[in-house]
C-alpha cells in the first residue's frame, strides 16, 4: 500500500475551477494507476477519473468528461485531478487512490487497495 493525502479543495462557484493534488508516499507511486473518487452527501462512493501509470490514458465518467482532466507527475508521486465549469452537482468529498492493477477495471471501487482521507469540494450556485 501507499499513504495518500489530498488537497486542494474548498468552496468555489459554478463556473469556476479547483485543481485538486494528491500526494503519494513510498517508491512504487510510478506503477500504480491512481483513481478519483467522490461522495456527496447521502450517496454511494463514486468513480471521477482514473489514470494508468504511465500517464497516457485518462478514463472519465460521463458527467465529468470534457471539465475534469486528470494528469500524474511520477517524478513528484503526485496526480492531479483538475475541474473546470464546475456544478453544484459536483459537491461531494473528493478521494485518491492507488492499485497495483493497470487494467479497464479502474472505474472499480474495490480495484483500488489504498485511500486518501478526502478533501471537499463544495460548489455553490
Amino acid at each position: 500500500q501507499v499513504q495518500l493525502a489530498e488537497s486542494g479543495g474548498g468552496l468555489v462557484q459554478a463556473g469556476g475551477s479547483l485543481r485538486l493534488s494528491c500526494e503519494a508516499s513510498g517508491r512504487t507511486f510510478s506503477r500504480r494507476a491512481m483513481g478519483w473518487f467522490r461522495q456527496a452527501p447521502g450517496k454511494e462512493r463514486e468513480f471521477v477519473a482514473a489514470i494508468r501509470w504511465s500517464g497516457n490514458s485518462g478514463y472519465y465518467t460521463d458527467s465529468v468528461k470534457g471539465r475534469f482532466t486528470i494528469s500524474r507527475d511520477n517524478a513528484k508521486n503526485t496526480v492531479y485531478l483538475q475541474m473546470n465549469s464546475l456544478k453544484p452537482e459536483d459537491t461531494a468529498v473528493y478521494y485518491c487512490a492507488a492499485t497495483r492493477v493497470d487494467s479497464i477495471l479502474l472505474h472499480i471501487r474495490s480495484t483500488y487497495d489504498s485511500w486518501g482521507q478526502g478533501t471537499q469540494v463544495t460548489v455553490s450556485s
